[in-house]
């Protein structure tokens, strides 16, 4: 039997996901109606792109009660529930599978962020649906961007492609490719929900520390697996600018990518691609990668048209819980092994 209070929010629910519907339709409608070419810049639209933490209480739970928490992206859950535990309900927004940068919100999404005592984003300005969701929802929800505290990199190709694909800024969003910044995002996940549920800070602290020094193992173990590969042979080509924080970290190049810019919904011009393939072919670079996520037609093209083989890496997302890809840890041992294989 469902209690009064939980049928009460029942209905406000389904009240409020009839209402956010028509919410997201008018702002879909006018997202239509001021759309802008492939490749238009939209520097700085987000206003999570700052990074700026919220304010946080306590929250007042009722005897057995979870802090209802979002997450939005697979990667950014996985690393909330090894922190939470069982101490937490969580829902994932971003389906497994789906790309971030090409993620639209549905009614049910916002309604579970109403719903939500706090909202984890990966930050940055990679989620820029968080804009209009959280304008439908209600902007009472605190949003925890945990990349918070990660040095970002700035875009270093051509300025002309600086900021492509709705990003919201030049700067790289996809900070969990290297698990020295996951290892920040860790302790932004434990501080925030302790300030929310202080009862049981001392275990998502624990929980923090105990994956804090896994994360330090996995970046050893990058360390020695990349040392496989010759120097000269350490470059990569991408389906988009999405491994700055792995070059940078672990001595890669990024040669070049498929779609200009740090988003996969960037188009590139006929010149651009034959400008990769030419860059391609003087490095002689070995292999091209692209995300589970993406559309690899344009991928295939330039690994044919250059020779160089094609492997497929997991990017924006997790795999499935029983696959190679099953939680963060999984996820850069899958990579980074099949990045080691093909060039080395």
């Amino acid at each position: 039997m469902i209690g009064g209070d939980e049928k009460l929010r029942g209905s406000a629910s389904a009240l409020l996901a009839l209402l956010i519907a028509v919410s997201l339709a008018a702002l879909a409608v006018a997202g239509c109606q001021h759309a802008e070419p492939p490749g238009s810049t939209h520097e700085g639209d987000s206003e999570f792109a700052d990074d700026e933490m919220p304010s946080l209480s306590p929250v007042d739970l009722g005897e057995g009660e979870k802090l209802r928490v979002v997450a939005t992206t697979s990667i950014v859950a996985d690393v909330v529930r090894t922190v939470g535990g069982d101490l937490l309900e969580l829902t994932m927004l971003l389906p497994l599978g789906t790309d971030p940068h090409a993620f639209e919100p549905t009614p049910q999404d916002a309604a579970a962020v109403f719903d939500a005592h706090v909202l984890f984003a990966n930050g940055a300005g990679l989620e820029l649906f968080l804009d209009p969701l959280i304008a439908s929802a209600g902007e009472g929800v605190p949003v925890v961007p945990v990349s918070h505290g990660v040095e970002l990199l700035a875009f270093e190709g051509d300025h002309e492609h600086e900021g492509r694909g709705d990003d919201g800024g030049s700067a790289d969003p996809h900070t969990w490719f290297d698990p020295n910044n996951v290892r920040v995002w860790t302790r932004n996940i434990a501080d925030a929900l302790s300030e929310l549920d202080p009862d049981n800070a001392d275990a998502y602290e624990a929980n923090a520390d105990a994956y804090a020094a896994e994360l330090g193992e996995l970046d050893t173990w990058i360390r020695e697996q990349t040392a496989q590969i010759p120097e000269a042979d350490r470059e990569l080509v991408t389906d988009h600018t999405g491994f700055s924080y792995f070059a940078h970290q672990y001595g890669f190049d990024q040669i070049g990518a498929i779609f200009p810019g740090y988003s996969t919904l960037a188009a590139p011009s006929a010149r651009e691609l034959a400008a990769l393939e030419e860059a391609i072919e003087e490095h002689d670079v070995k292999a091209v990668f692209v995300g589970l996520t993406v559309n690899p037609d344009l991928a295939e093209r330039v690994a044919e048209d250059t020779g160089t083989k094609l492997v497929f890496l997991y990017t924006g997302s997790l795999g499935s819980p029983d696959g190679p890809a099953g939680n963060y840890l999984s996820f850069m041992r899958y990579n980074v092994s099949a990045i080691v294989e093909a060039l080395r």
